[in-house]
C-alpha cells in the first residue's frame, strides 16, 4: 500500500533517525515496523515563527518496498537530415527549443553570439579582474545565457504556460541533482550549471543538431513580409522557413534591427533599482530568529520583500543567499550589477536586486523622443551613470544603506564580494527621483518588516538594470511576428518570460508553433 500524506518536522527533531518513518506511522496509525520507506515529494521550511519547521509531502510505502528511483528518460531523433529550424541565441530558451526540435524530429541550427561555456571564464575574469568587457562574451552572453554564470534559481510563477515538471526532469536528465524535483524553491548553482549546459550540447550535437559560437546575427532579409534568410557578421547568409528569435533581455541590437526595419516592436514597462549586500548571518539572524550562526541543518535564509510606494511597486528580485554580486554590463561605459550563488550558498554575504516598477507610458516622458526604445534608453542612461560614478570602470558606485536612505557620502564602505571594487558614491542622488525616492521609503519599510534588514552593515550597490527587457516583441496567437512570417519571438528578450524555467517552456512553444506553421503551410 502506499499513501501520500503532508509531515510536519520540527527543526530539532530532523536530527532524530528515521523521523520521517516515525511521523508517517503516527499519522496513519500504524507501526514503524510496517512502513518500508518514506520517499520526499516535496518539501519547504517555514521559519515565520520561532519554532522552524520543515513541511513535507512524502508516499508512504507500508508493507511493500519502493520502485528503484528512476531518472526520466527523454526520445531524441536523428535529425541530421530533417527539416530545420533557425534558432537565434542559446540561452535557456534556445536551448530547451534545441531540444524540443529533435524530439519532435526537426534539425536545430543554433546561433550563439557568444562562446562555449567553458571559454566564457577567460572573459569573465576580463571584466572582474582587468575591468573589460567583451561585448559577446561576458555574463549575459554564451553559451547558457544569462543563467549560467547567474544562479541558476528555478522558481517561477508560470505555472500556466506549460509544464515545469518536464522542464525540472529535463535538466536532471542532462545532470542535474534530483534535489530540485523535491525543494520548494530548486536552486543549481552556478558551479553546477556550466556542466549541465555541456551535456545539453552534447546531446543536440550528438542527434544531428548544428549549434554555430561567435554567430551573431546582424541582420534580416525579409521579402514579401517574409523572413527568408539571416545574415552573420562575417556576412554569411542562410536561408530560412523559421527562426525561434531566443536572444535574451540584453541584445539591445537586435532591438535597433528590428526597429531599422520598421519591424513592430512595442516599448515595456520593466524594473530598475540597485543590489544590496548583508552579511549572510544578519539575514540569518533575521529570517531564523537565531543569534550567532544558524542551525547546521539550515540553508542560507533567503528572504522575498514588497511594498507599494507612490503606485509602484519596490520588491526584491533575484535573491542570492551565501552568494556573492558580479558585473553584468554587456559593453564598454556601463556598469551593471547581478547576483549569483554557488550550489552549497556558502559565501559569507547575502544579496538581492531591490528594484522598483517603472511604467515606461507616465515614468520616462523624457525619454519619449526614442519611440519604442524609450526605457531601453532610459535604461543605458543609469548604466552610464554608474560607470561615470563609479570612476569609469567596472568598480561600482556604492553607499552603506543608511547612508542611501539619510542622503549622505558614505565615509567608508563595507567589505563586498563584488570583485571590481567599490567607489563610494551618493546613489541616493544620482539616481532618478522616480526610483531613488521610491528605495529610500522602501528600504524604512523592509526595516520595519525585518527587524535588523536596515543597517549599516549593508552596501547599496548600483545599478541593478536587467531585471527583464525594456521591448517587447509583438506575436500573435500562434506566436508568430504579426508582421513577419516566420519569425517566432521568444523568451526573455521577446518579453515573454522572467527567468530560466518560463524562458525554456517558452522555447518550446515557440518550436511547436513553428512547426505548426510548416504543416499549415504545406
Amino acid at each position: 500500500m502506499v499513501k501520500e500524506i503532508q509531515l510536519r518536522v520540527k527543526l530539532k527533531e530532523e536530527k532524530i533517525a528515521d523521523i520521517l518513518k516515525i511521523k508517517a506511522a503516527q499519522q496513519l496509525a500504524t507501526a514503524v515496523k510496517h512502513i518500508e520507506s518514506v520517499k520526499i515529494l516535496r518539501k519547504s521550511i517555514d521559519a515565520r515563527k520561532p519554532t522552524i519547521i520543515t513541511n513535507y509531502k512524502v508516499a508512504v510505502y507500508i508493507n511493500e518496498p519502493a520502485p528503484e528511483p528512476t531518472i526520466k528518460a527523454f526520445h531524441y531523433k536523428d535529425v541530421a537530415n530533417a527539416k530545420p529550424i533557425h534558432i537565434i541565441g542559446f540561452g535557456p530558451a534556445g536551448m530547451f527549443a534545441a531540444l524540443r526540435c529533435i524530439e519532435l524530429g526537426y534539425k536545430p541550427i543554433v546561433l550563439e553570439r557568444g562562446k562555449k561555456v567553458q571559454e566564457r571564464r577567460r572573459d569573465l575574469k576580463a571584466i572582474n579582474q582587468d575591468h573589460f568587457v567583451d561585448e559577446d562574451s561576458n555574463y549575459c552572453f554564451g553559451e547558457g545565457g544569462a543563467g549560467t554564470y547567474s544562479d541558476g534559481k528555478l522558481y517561477t510563477r508560470s505555472l500556466k504556460r506549460g509544464n515545469v515538471r518536464r522542464i525540472f526532469e529535463q535538466f536532471v536528465f542532462h545532470g542535474a541533482t534530483e534535489q530540485i524535483l523535491i525543494d520548494a524553491h530548486p536552486h543549481i548553482g552556478t558551479n553546477k550549471l556550466p556542466k549541465i549546459v555541456e551535456n545539453i550540447r552534447e546531446v543536440i550535437l550528438k542527434h544531428g543538431g548544428e549549434i554555430h559560437f561567435e554567430s551573431r546575427v546582424v541582420d534580416f532579409v525579409i521579402k514579401n513580409n517574409s523572413l527568408k534568410a539571416i545574415r552573420l557578421q562575417n556576412d554569411i547568409e542562410m536561408d530560412t522557413q523559421a527562426v525561434i528569435l531566443a536572444t535574451g533581455h540584453s541584445a539591445r541590437d537586435i532591438y535597433y534591427l528590428l526597429h531599422k526595419k520598421d519591424i513592430a516592436i512595442e516599448a515595456k514597462s520593466f524594473a530598475m533599482g540597485v543590489r544590496v549586500e548583508h552579511p549572510q548571518h544578519i539575514i540569518d539572524s533575521i529570517q531564523y530568529h537565531c543569534e550567532g550562526k544558524r542551525d547546521e541543518l539550515l540553508p542560507a535564509a533567503p528572504y522575498s520583500l514588497v511594498h507599494q510606494v507612490k503606485d509602484r511597486g519596490v520588491y526584491s528580485f533575484c535573491m542570492c543567499p551565501g552568494g556573492f554580486i558580479v558585473p553584468a554590463a554587456t559593453a564598454m561605459g556601463e556598469v551593471v550589477v547581478n547576483g549569483m550563488s554557488p550550489s552549497k550558498r556558502n559565501n559569507e554575504f547575502a544579496n538581492s536586486g531591490i528594484v522598483v516598477e517603472i511604467d515606461v507610458e507616465k515614468d520616462i516622458s523624457n525619454f519619449n523622443q526614442f519611440g519604442q526604445l524609450k526605457g531601453l534608453e532610459f535604461q543605458k542612461s543609469l548604466e552610464k551613470l554608474a560607470f561615470n560614478a563609479g570612476g569609469k570602470t567596472q568598480t561600482a558606485p556604492a553607499q552603506r544603506l543608511t547612508d542611501f536612505v539619510t542622503g549622505k557620502l558614505s565615509s567608508d564602505l563595507n567589505s563586498t564580494s563584488y570583485q571590481p571594487g567599490l567607489k563610494s558614491a551618493t546613489l541616493h542622488s544620482l539616481l532618478p527621483k522616480i526610483i531613488g525616492s521610491r528605495l529610500r521609503t522602501g528600504f524604512k519599510v523592509f526595516g520595519e518588516k525585518m527587524k535588523g534588514f536596515y543597517t549599516e552593515e549593508a552596501n547599496v550597490v548600483g545599478v541593478e538594470s536587467r531585471t527583464s527587457s525594456p521591448v517587447k516583441i509583438p506575436r500573435n496567437e500562434n506566436l508568430e511576428h504579426p508582421q513577419i512570417e516566420g519569425l517566432f519571438p521568444c523568451g526573455e528578450g521577446g518579453g515573454y518570460a522572467g527567468g530560466i524555467v518560463s524562458a525554456a517552456m517558452d522555447g518550446e512553444r515557440c518550436v511547436e508553433a513553428a512547426i505548426q506553421s510548416f504543416q499549415e503551410r504545406k
